[in-house]
């Protein structure tokens, strides 16, 4: 019959929360990134990995696109629904995920501090689902555990669930408790 598919999804309406399951450390700008604004398609702040296996490496991330999906596409991603959290719709995000310098990095390292901020100002993390799979038709599954070195880039679709009816305002970066987030606009 039914796959029973179990799903973590981290918000908070101004908090910005831990990072995606398995200790993942937030990215820390380099110094010469003061800049808090940009562009889709623009890179963000170069920042350092947090990972004791990488803590040397650089990486930047570029949102390339940004799609808000429909009800059908959560109805056919064989996510279970969640009725405590009401009626979800997914947000696809593309970006490219850049290696700089140091140690190789795993993807999931990389991507782990993009979130998805909505006009009514809940920032929400990346979904995680923690058994099953969920299955979007535009938004292939990233291999996490993929591993980048120096100069490497990796294009990447990332799924965030919000709530039906808010719509996505901005991707950002979390920076660190001590900077604001990057962010990407995404306009009207």
């Amino acid at each position: 019959m039914g796959t029973v598919t179990a799903v973590a999804v981290l918000t908070g309406c101004n908090g910005l929360g831990s990072g995606k399951a398995g200790g993942s450390a937030s990215a820390r700008p380099t110094p010469q990134a003061v800049k808090k604004a940009y562009r889709l398609g623009e890179a963000g702040p170069t920042a350092e990995s947090q990972k004791l296996k990488s803590q040397d490496a650089k990486y930047t991330v570029t949102p390339l696109e940004v799609r808000t999906g429909t009800a059908a596409d959560m109805d056919n991603s064989g996510l279970k629904k969640d009725d405590k959290d009401g009626p979800q719709i997914p947000v696809f995000v593309w970006s490219t995920l850049t290696h700089k310098s140091g140690t190789p990095m795993e993807l999931g390292d990389m991507d782990s501090d993009i979130m998805v901020r909505t006009d009514a100002g809940l920032r929400t993390r990346a979904l995680i689902v923690m058994m099953g799979s969920a299955k979007w038709a535009d938004c292939p599954e990233t291999d996490s555990t993929k591993t980048l070195g120096p100069g490497q880039s990796e294009k990447i679709c990332t799924a965030f669930l919000i709530p039906a009816g808010q719509k996505p305002a901005a991707v950002e970066q979390f920076r660190g408790f001590n900077a604001e987030p990057a962010q990407w606009p995404l306009g009207g």
